[in-house]
């Protein structure tokens, strides 16, 4: 990458820094773009993300029907809002690489001593293996990152992921097939310091995507397995980097509706463990993927515990923000269904739509700061007599907290503000329940988002 290029491409991840943060924690995370394979780590006190790229796939392009050109890299501190940081590698960059093979598929990043490692897999020109595994270099984790003129010899095959032990020995992990492999790396994180070895004792039939982290000095060994039908997340343990390992079971299931991949991360952030994967409940298509987060736990003897995938995902959402409910913790069996607002385009939008009396929905971790909110705001359209959107804490049987009383917009496509005054002041963080009243067994209005803001006595 030349300096010019190098300036240019930081200058440009600096504006898409400031013009492109999503404002909300759920899931997907992102939704402005296709982002797939998500590999999460903590840098200088902050929450980053490195995701493949997913675009249309165009007949004549692309492998297995996915088109996958590039990486972005995203960030937050609070897990509620993200910042897109930029495209830093691109295929064209890489020297080794295939300029149109749209082969970048799952990276992994690292830091040590006090530089990042950037380690993905791409198509060689050179044709010597499936994929080779390359290396890019920044100072920053956002970049710019300057691609390395080779490949990683030594290695053959996809999705690298990076471990580094408390004694400062770096680990290479990598797969694709009926076996996953590890090795050691050198001082300066670009060559081989062992031969490649098998990871063994793991479950026959295809895996790949292995990601290594350490807790309470237990190695975890996690990777997607495809024993039956979709990939499930599956992890062994150990005492040692490089195994052997013991098989533990999966801890995610596998899709059922019609997603056959899923790739992971693990990362702890702020005491609290995290695993972020991919979902494509977007597009409804297995190669137009987009990345999502849930809670993780472990039980007393260090097992995974199993993990269900959520829209609510992570993060605590600001009472001020733009709550986009249809992201629901819990949802009623009945009354209430969610829609795409905007079909299959980008960014992707939802809707809690056309709600029955009766119906409900939950969305936990709300903060509210001391005074901020006195009031409940509402974006609602109705082509109806409308009905009442009632607020409670906890639950229906909770303390009610404002009654927003909703007329017809004039058509399901018009969208208008409703708001109520809150009954008394709330702080902290808040687990709330939105509950739908009107004439029974007919639809009352749709919900985009509510928020909570601050309305004074002299404006009334």
């Amino acid at each position: 990458m030349t300096m010019t290029k190098a300036i240019f491409l930081f200058l440009l991840a600096a504006v898409v820094g400031l013009f492109t943060s999503s404002v909300t924690a759920d899931n997907p995370l992102v939704t402005h773009m296709y982002t797939a394979d998500p590999t999460a780590r903590v840098f200088n006190g902050r929450l980053y993300i490195f995701p493949s790229t997913d675009i249309t796939c165009k007949e004549g392009f692309g492998n297995n029907g996915f088109r996958m050109p590039s990486y972005n890299v995203f960030s937050s501190q609070d897990l509620n809002r993200w910042t897109d940081h930029g495209l830093i590698v691109d295929q064209s960059e890489v020297p080794w690489g295939v300029k149109d093979g749209f082969g970048m598929w799952a990276p992994d990043v690292i830091e040590k001593g006090g530089k990042y490692y950037f380690y993905f897999p791409n198509i060689p020109t050179d044709k010597s293996a499936f994929r080779r595994i390359g290396v890019a270099t920044a100072d920053r984790p956002e970049g710019p990152y300057t691609v390395m003129e080779t490949y990683v010899e030594g290695i053959k095959g996809i999705d690298p992921n990076i471990f580094i032990d408390d004694d400062k020995q770096a680990y290479i992990y990598w797969g694709g097939g009926e076996e996953l492999f590890g090795a050691r790396l050198k001082d300066n994180m670009l060559e081989l310091a062992s031969k490649p070895q098998v990871i063994e004792k793991l479950p026959a039939k295809y895996k790949e995507g292995p990601f290594v982290f350490k807790r309470d000095n237990i190695y975890y060994f996690t990777f997607p397995h495809a024993p039956d039908g979709s990939e499930e997340l599956a992890y062994a343990t150990g005492t040692s980097p490089l195994g052997p390992f013991e098989y533990q079971g999966l801890f995610m299931e596998r899709w059922r509706d019609g997603q056959w991949t899923n790739h992971h991360s693990i990362v702890e952030y702020k005491n609290q463990w995290y695993v972020f994967y991919h979902h494509h409940q977007i597009s409804k298509n297995q190669h137009l993927r987009s990345m999502r987060a849930d809670y993780l736990f472990f039980d007393s003897a260090g097992r995974i515990q199993r993990v269900e995938p959520t829209l609510r995902g992570i993060g605590v959402a600001r009472a001020t923000s733009k709550i986009q409910i249809d992201r629901y913790s819990r949802l009623s069996d009945k009354h209430v269904k969610v829609s795409r607002r905007n079909d299959n385009d980008l960014p992707a939008a939802w809707i809690v739509d056309r709600v029955q009396s009766g119906g409900w929905v939950n969305y936990d971790r709300v903060d509210f700061a001391a005074g901020e909110a006195n009031a409940l705001e509402v974006s609602v359209a109705s082509k109806t007599l409308g009905g009442t959107l009632e607020l409670r804490l906890s639950g229906s049987e909770g303390e009610l907290l404002a009654e927003v009383p909703i007329d017809d917009t004039g058509d399901w496509d018009n969208w208008r503000l409703f708001s109520a005054p809150l009954k008394r002041q709330v702080t902290g963080v808040k687990n709330l329940s939105f509950l739908f009243k009107g004439p029974k067994n007919t639809a009352l209005f749709s919900v985009d988002w509510v928020r909570f803001k601050r309305v004074d006595a002299e404006a009334h």
